[in-house]
Formats: C-alpha cells, sequence, structure tokens
C-alpha cells in the first residue's frame, strides 16, 4: 500500500464538477472554419508548409517543427487553406498571432495512416521522434513538447513515470472524462511511454473524488496485465500541480529551479499518454482534444472531442449560451484560467476547459484593498513561498529579492488570492514580475553578446595589428643583419637600381 503524503497549504473551493456531467462526451458540429496558430505549445512556433488555396486532408501537416522545442501542427480534418494570417489566439495578453486558417469541407477525408503495432520492438528513440512527429506536446499545462519530456538525457536513469490525473481545479472534467471513456488506450499509452523512458515503474495518481475513474482505470490495468500501480488520495487545491502531485505520492520533494528528471521522474497528463497511443499504434497526429463546457450561462453544460482550432464562440452556442451584460468566458478554470478578450479565439492543445459562469455564480473581483499582512496567503501556498513579500517585492520591481524569495517556484494556482481578504490579485503581480525578469535576462544576454562581439573585434584587430608590426620588425631586423653582415641592403640596391634606370633612360638623377 502506497503511502499517502501531504504538501503544504492547499484550499478547497467548491468542485462544481458535476454540471458538465463527467464520464460522457457530447458529438458537437464541426464549425465552417479552423483557426489554428502556429505556437500551442511552450517553445517555437511551427512552420507552415502549405499556402493559401492548398486542399488538405486530415492528419495532413501544415506546419512543420521549428527546433526541438516545437511541434508540428496537422489538419483536424479535410478542406482548403483559407489564409495564413494574424488572428486572436486564447492567452491572458488578449493579443493576436499568426494562425492558419482551414475553411473545412465537411468530407473528413484523411491521410493513410500507418501505426507501429509492433512498438515494444522498437528502439525508444524512434518512438520518441513518431510522439515529436505527431505534433505532440503536453495537454495539462503549458503544453512543453513531449518528446523534449522523453528524451531528459544521461544525467540520471528515469526510475518512475507519473501519470497525473488530479485535475484538482474545480469546474473542470476533461482528464475525469477520457480516464472514463478510454481507459484502455490510456493504459498502453502509459506502458509505450514507460518502454520510452526505461522506467522502472508507472503509476496513475487520481484524487478520490473521481470514483469512476479510478474504478475504469484499475479495470483497464486487469484488463491490460499491466504492472502500473493506481494510486487515489484525498481532494485538495491544488494537488495536481506537477511538483505538488509528486510529493503527495512519493514523499520526495523537486528541487527549486529543478524539473521531476533531476530526482528520477516524468510527470504526464492522461491525454498526453492516450495522444502518444494513438500517434504509435494507430500512427494518428494530435488533432483533437476533450474539452470542459461548463457554467450555469450554459443550458447543455458537457464534455466534447473537439478539433483543434475550433473558435471558442462556435463551442459555446453548441452548449446553449445564454450571454449575459459584462459576462466573462474564461479559458481553463476558475482558478488558473483567464479571460477570453475575443471569442474568436480557438482551442488549442493545451485548452482543456471553456467555462461560462454567470454573473451571480462566479462575481467579477472585488475593488482591491491594502493589505494587512494577515498571513492567511503563506499558509495557502502550495509551495510554501511567502506571496505577501512576492507582492510587496513585484510592486517595488525588485528583481534581486524576488529571485532570492523563489519567484520562479510560483506555480500560479491562484490559492493565495483565494483566501486574500483584501482581494488583492496577487497571481496578476507574479505573473507580471515574471515577465520583466525574463525580460531584462533577455535584454542582459543581448548586452553581454554584444560586449562580447565587441571585445572580439578589438581582439581580432589588436591581432592583426600585432602581425603588421610583427612583420615590419622582422623585415627591418632582416635588413639591419644583412648590412652588418657586409651584404648589400636591399632597400638602399633597389634605390641605386631606380637611379641607374633613370639615367639610361636620359632623365637626369
Amino acid at each position: 500500500m502506497r503511502v499517502i503524503h501531504d504538501i503544504h497549504g492547499g484550499i478547497h473551493p467548491p468542485e462544481r464538477k458535476a454540471l458538465s456531467q463527467p464520464g460522457t462526451l457530447q458529438s458537437l458540429a464541426l464549425p465552417p472554419l479552423l483557426v489554428l496558430p502556429l505556437r500551442q505549445h511552450l517553445g517555437v512556433p511551427a512552420r507552415p508548409v502549405v499556402a493559401v488555396g492548398d486542399a488538405v486532408l486530415g492528419g495532413q501537416m501544415l506546419a512543420e517543427a521549428n527546433g526541438v522545442m516545437s511541434v508540428p501542427i496537422h489538419a483536424p480534418t479535410s478542406g482548403t487553406v483559407r489564409a495564413i494570417e494574424s488572428r486572436p489566439i486564447a492567452h491572458a495578453s488578449g493579443l493576436e498571432d499568426i494562425c492558419i486558417e482551414l475553411e473545412t469541407d465537411g468530407q473528413d477525408q484523411w491521410v493513410v495512416l500507418e501505426g507501429m503495432l509492433d512498438w515494444r520492438d522498437r528502439e525508444p528513440t524512434m518512438l520518441a521522434e513518431q510522439i515529436r512527429s505527431a505534433g505532440i506536446a503536453g495537454m495539462g499545462g503549458a503544453g512543453f513538447p513531449t518528446a523534449v519530456k522523453l528524451t531528459p538525457g544521461p544525467q540520471r536513469p528515469i526510475e518512475l513515470l507519473l501519470i497525473n490525473g488530479t485535475e484538482c481545479e474545480p469546474y473542470i472534467t476533461a482528464d475525469d472524462t477520457l480516464m472514463q471513456c478510454y481507459a484502455d488506450q490510456l493504459i498502453e499509452g502509459a506502458m509505450i511511454l514507460a518502454h520510452i523512458l526505461g522506467a522502472d515503474s508507472t503509476l496513475i495518481g487520481i484524487e478520490d473524488n473521481k470514483p469512476e475513474a479510478i474504478a475504469c482505470v484499475q479495470a483497464a490495468v486487469v484488463k491490460a496485465n499491466a504492472s502500473i500501480e493506481i494510486a487515489s488520495f484525498p481532494t485538495k487545491y491544488p494537488s495536481g500541480g506537477e511538483k505538488q502531485v509528486i510529493e503527495i505520492l512519493t514523499g520526495v520533494q523537486v528541487p527549486s529551479g529543478g524539473i521531476p528528471a533531476d530526482i528520477g521522474i516524468v510527470c504526464l497528463n492522461p491525454g498526453t499518454a492516450v495522444a502518444a497511443r494513438e500517434a504509435i499504434v494507430e500512427g494518428k497526429p494530435l488533432t483533437h482534444r476533450i474539452v470542459t463546457l461548463t457554467g450555469e450561462a450554459l443550458s447543455q453544460p458537457c464534455n466534447t472531442l473537439a478539433c483543434l482550432g475550433t473558435p471558442i464562440d462556435h463551442l459555446l452556442q453548441e452548449a446553449g449560451w445564454a450571454a449575459e451584460v459584462r459576462q466573462r468566458v474564461i479559458h481553463g478554470g476558475p482558478m488558473m484560467g483567464f479571460a477570453v478578450s475575443n471569442l474568436d479565439a480557438p482551442v488549442t492543445k493545451i485548452t482543456n476547459c471553456v467555462l461560462a459562469p454567470t454573473q451571480s455564480e462566479l462575481p467579477l473581483p472585488a475593488e482591491p484593498k491594502p493589505c494587512i499582512r494577515c498571513g492567511h496567503c503563506a499558509e495557502a501556498c502550495p509551495a510554501s513561498l511567502l506571496p505577501q513579500q512576492l507582492y510587496w517585492y513585484a510592486r517595488a520591481k525588485d528583481q534581486e529579492q524576488l529571485t532570492t524569495h523563489r519567484l520562479f517556484d510560483c506555480i500560479e494556482c491562484g490559492a493565495c488570492a483565494y483566501v486574500c481578504p483584501s482581494h488583492i490579485p496577487l497571481v496578476q503581480y507574479y505573473r507580471a514580475a515574471k515577465g520583466q525578469i525574463r525580460d531584462s535576462e533577455q535584454e542582459r544576454k543581448r548586452s553581454d553578446n554584444s560586449r562580447e562581439r565587441f571585445e572580439a573585434r578589438e581582439s581580432r584587430l589588436a591581432e592583426e595589428a600585432a602581425a603588421r608590426e610583427a612583420k615590419r620588425a622582422a623585415r627591418k631586423a632582416a635588413a639591419q643583419q644583412q648590412a652588418t653582415s657586409g651584404g648589400v641592403d636591399p632597400v638602399q640596391a633597389a634605390i641605386e637600381r631606380a637611379k641607374a634606370k633613370k639615367a639610361q633612360q636620359g632623365s637626369p638623377v
């Protein structure tokens, strides 16, 4: 029996998960237009390989990976490329990004897919490359390219593959639904990932508020006769954070500034495992994902298998959205999500939920008041940080103190802001401070690069000048040596030859 550990802090907000009927998948109409951002993952955006006017098939690559920290984009269905231009995207900044617009034709014709049923006999590097080619990025967080996680390097062997089925944020039931509807695929996907990593063991962690998912996954493990452990643990937010779930299930903490691979663990989302299985066994790229559509403003909240690139507005209309004045639509959950400024923004690989609450259900944040130094934020922080101190240093833009107080260990879960009696939007300050530090770091790197280029140029010029001076000195020394040894000075000899030549031509000397 696995020992379950506790984490520091955490909160228990209302779950509201039953609203979207976890465990059932609703089919929604295909939108007439898909908008596929070139950046749907953490890292470098993909590079288009199609042109406007091209007819494409489902599963066809539309944009190729642009380096190691990049993954390709594929067509979720057949249609015609209508544009490649800047379009609104689902991002906290509200900015636009380059997207491929695909006009669907309703035929859903696909390329021929070729899978590898004999994956147990294949080299792990080949399987990891297939996962990369399928465009798979983490489907439970920032969208880290999965193939990079699967090749952590030789520093330490991977001992444990952890499938994080926690899904602790209120309202969201996408992973719960996936574990109930695709349990067999999840187990095979976990086995494939463990084979690639060479992991000694595999563990699936699920919070105890998902008994149906636990039962389905347990049955799938027995059916596959797989050596996979399932652990259930008490529900608490944000136990689904990568570092938090590792501590809960192993008792080991990931070092500050480190990654799970540093302690021999790789943590992946259930959706990522199912997508990996589809890529290997079926040869299918990542083109769809389960999205929770929820909130009391929807008459038909549900979970649906949505095409990547589906406009959020289309999903809301399909789910019976009753819009209100000043109503927010949130990409993600109420704790870590953000309000969408343009509902034409599309679903991406990291979209797990679209929340449409009523005004009474999720009121707008109250006007912030001065901090009263109550310390509730520190008690709630799962990373054992000092949110109050970070808040003051963020306001003062004291980057040195922010770094000292481990700002980048903050997972932006929002637990501190949730318990703050002064309604201070603490996470917003932390996000802004992180952005400023990253900008400063980039500026420092640019400055260092400029200085290095200048110093290299100065060194090169000095070396060239020294080489020229050395050549002059060598010629002078050779002339002096020849003169002292009774030889003819070559310079004087050249002058005498010039004088003689002029004399022969009748010119005055």
